[in-house]
């Protein structure tokens, strides 16, 4: 299934503004909701996410109809890469140490600003890759 790319460029950016509110606050609720949309995304995609559902009512219908679309497959694998970092960082904030807390959301925040300011998926960008090692493990 292809998606419009807008939508997770649209989600790489709520997602930058969620994390950096994280780094600002510490708030390990706000970083657990945002572990909580990267869980989504993984596993139903990124279309069903909080914030490709915000996208498809309300922004899309603004925008305009999709004029280019990718594979479903990579995006998604990027949220659950998303979904790692979100999790080792709720795991710094809750029990420690901190720094993996600021680390882990700030890898996170780093991999988002990058898709959202510079159309740059780095999960994307890593899922060939692990295609090919888990190719190779079977």
């Amino acid at each position: 299934m292809n998606i419009d790319i807008r939508g997770p460029r649209f989600g790489a950016a709520v997602t930058s503004v969620v994390l950096a509110l994280v780094l600002i606050t510490g708030s390990a609720a706000l970083l657990a909701w945002q572990a909580l949309c990267f869980a989504v995304g993984a596993v139903a995609g990124v279309r069903r996410s909080p914030y490709g559902w915000l996208f498809r009512t309300a922004i899309r219908p603004r925008i305009g109809p999709a004029v280019e679309f990718e594979p479903a497959a990579p995006p998604r694998f990027a949220q659950a890469v998303g979904l790692v970092f979100a999790l080792a960082g709720l795991a710094g904030y809750l029990w420690g140490p901190g720094w993996l807390g600021l680390a882990a959301t700030g890898c996170a925040l780093a991999a988002a600003f990058l898709n959202a300011a510079f159309n740059y998926c780095l999960g994307c960008e890593l899922y060939p890759l692990f295609l090919r090692a888990t190719a190779g493990a079977r």
